[in-house]
């Protein structure tokens, strides 16, 4: 069982809210909860606009980079866009590939092969990029604000290079022609922007500059029509959906919704998606096929099928992505079993706060999946390895609020070849003989942190409802609060003296189905993986989420547990 802890909203502000909105209470205690308790800020939360995105050029380093690419463009100088094998990298490369097409640019694309080449811009990789297309200039995304002896071999090679990146500096930014890095200087608001984000933002300063300039294909360029992919990429990268995130994947996901290329059609249609697109079927349902190829190894099928223009092709590779991702399936739920079995068979939980598991021939494509299903069974933060035949290690580190990697990772450096991240996913490479030395100080930075603490998984209830309060006119009000996801995920509600009518049924993989009722009302619920869950005699509270269910054409609302208890 959960430990249940209620968000706390200001009664005064949320009646001030209710009388704004004329929405029910329960929904304007979340509002004042999350920070929105103003009529301006009510507005900008529900109507997110376009014209609220910052400037691109507040943004550190974008004139050079803007200055140096159209120089490119005007002497018709071969550039290079070095991507990024994940969902991030891939939408920001298929994203400043055709917007640079568009701006009368011949480009070409380096994608880095996940296991030959490792993670992000390394001097091997980018010798390669020279060699084989011998740019001018190299543009990254998704990478490189610290590669500094990489960059240093591209300049002795007579190529400049302009760094695209999101990522947590952790050290002395790499000595770029210009780096765009919303970490090294934005306005608040786009701080958090994903790689596809801040490839987005350097795209408006091209189309800006190219306009003030009376060049012609910049004038008929729309960038809302690119929209859909940033929204992918950000929702994907678990990019925290405030600020310009917010504004940028709520119109990604209207535009793809009013019809989208044969690319992100074919991934809809193999994924089975019918009805509207929300953030779950992009991080859920179409992010993982397109993360499928990357993962197993290279990504060029994802990008060719973002870049294609034919219906029929597109499908072809969408269905190849959709089978690597069902191998990426069956060989995470391998990895999760081998490590379970690993961290139970010595997990003491008032001595383990950081728990580092490692073994021969684990794919460094799914230990990051694999990392975030140990943290959210142990509620530590996590660290999975996969070591080579050379004996070296690449980990994917995975966390919660609760403690931040890219600090823990730092204390614990004098073990590591390398690490960096964000606060709560990093990466690192490690060698085999330092193993055991970096699991116990990563294990001593995570007691230092959270010994004390109570390690339980947290549940957090947006707000304690009863089932007649749940309406069409409810859902809707729910509704212009999305897109949901980090950062403003979908509200928890929970609900007291719930009865269950009928016998409580299992189905599929262990999911537990319930008729509930209470106060006159009654509605279906499904527990995913509940099945073995032991059912309290007499009522229950309950704990869940509202969806909308659509079978046959017909369409309901349902709840989807997240936990329950004797009342």
């Amino acid at each position: 069982m959960k430990n249940w802890i209620t968000n706390e909203a200001d009664e005064e502000a949320s009646l001030r809210v209710q009388e704004e909105t004329g929405y029910p209470q329960a929904i304007c205690r979340l509002l004042v909860s999350r920070g929105c308790s103003s009529a301006d800020e009510i507005d900008r939360f529900i109507n997110p606009r376009l014209s609220d995105v910052s400037d691109p050029f507040l943004m550190s380093g974008m004139h050079g980079a803007v200055e140096r690419i159209w120089s490119a463009v005007d002497n018709d100088e071969k550039i290079v866009i070095f991507g990024d094998y994940d969902v991030d990298g891939i939408t920001s490369t298929a994203l400043l590939y055709k917007v640079l097409k568009a701006l009368g640019a011949s480009p070409c694309t380096f994608i880095p092969h996940r296991v030959d080449d490792g993670y992000g811009l390394e001097e091997e990789s980018l010798r390669r990029c020279i060699d084989d297309y011998v740019p001018g200039l190299v543009i990254t995304v998704d990478c490189g604000t610290g590669s500094t002896e990489a960059v240093k071999m591209a300049g002795e090679a007579g190529v400049d290079v302009i760094i695209t990146d999101h990522h947590e500096p952790t050290g002395d930014p790499a000595p770029a022609h210009a780096i765009i890095n919303p970490k090294l200087g934005a306005p608040e608001a786009a701080i958090s922007l994903a790689g596809v984000g801040v490839v987005f933002k350097l795209c408006h300063a091209l189309v800006k500059t190219g306009r003030d300039r009376g060049h012609p294909p910049a004038g008929k360029l729309d960038l809302r029509g690119y929209l859909n992919m940033v929204a992918l990429g950000t929702v994907v990268d678990m990019a925290s959906l405030k600020g310009e995130n917010r504004v940028l994947v709520r119109h990604g996901i209207n535009d793809l919704n009013a019809g989208c290329g044969p690319g992100l059609s074919a991934l809809k249609h193999v994924g089975g998606v019918s009805g509207p697109v929300d953030t779950y079927h992009l991080g859920f349902v179409i992010g993982p096929r397109l993360n499928a190829a990357g993962r197993m190894g290279t990504a060029e099928s994802a990008l060719k099928l973002l870049l294609c223009e034919d219906d029929e092709s597109a499908l072809d590779l969408a269905k190849e992505l959709d089978g690597a991702n069902r191998e990426r399936q069956e060989m995470e739920a391998r990895m999760v079993e081998e490590a379970c079995e690993e961290i139970d068979a010595s997990f003491k939980p008032e001595h383990d706060f950081g728990l580092v598991v490692a073994r021969d021939g684990w794919h460094p494509g799914v230990i990051g999946i694999v990392a975030s299903r140990l943290t959210g069974r142990y509620n530590r933060p996590v660290v999975v390895i996969g070591f080579d035949d050379k004996g070296e290690g690449k980990g994917s580190c995975r966390s919660f609020a609760s403690f931040n990697l890219v600090k823990g990772l730092a204390e614990c450096e004098q073990h590591l070849l390398a690490y960096g991240g964000h606060e709560q996913a990093a990466g690192l490479r490690i060698e085999r003989s330092s193993l055991e030395a970096f699991r116990r100080a990563f294990n001593e930075a995570a007691g230092n942190e959270l010994r004390g603490t109570d390690l339980r998984p947290q549940l957090k209830i947006d707000g304690w409802i009863g089932l007649s309060e749940i309406d069409d006119w409810f859902m809707s009000c729910l509704d212009t609060l999305a897109p949901f996801g980090i950062g403003n995920s979908k509200p928890v509600w929970a609900a007291r003296n719930i009865g269950i009518l009928g016998q409580p049924r299992v189905v599929g993989r262990g999911h537990l189905k319930l008729l509930l009722a209470s106060g006159g009302a009654q509605y279906e619920a499904i527990g995913f993986r509940m099945g073995d869950r032991q059912i309290p005699d007499g009522p229950m509270e309950i704990a869940f989420r509202l969806d909308r269910n659509v079978y046959k054409g017909r369409e309901t609302i349902q709840l989807i547990l997240e936990d329950f208890r004797a009342s």
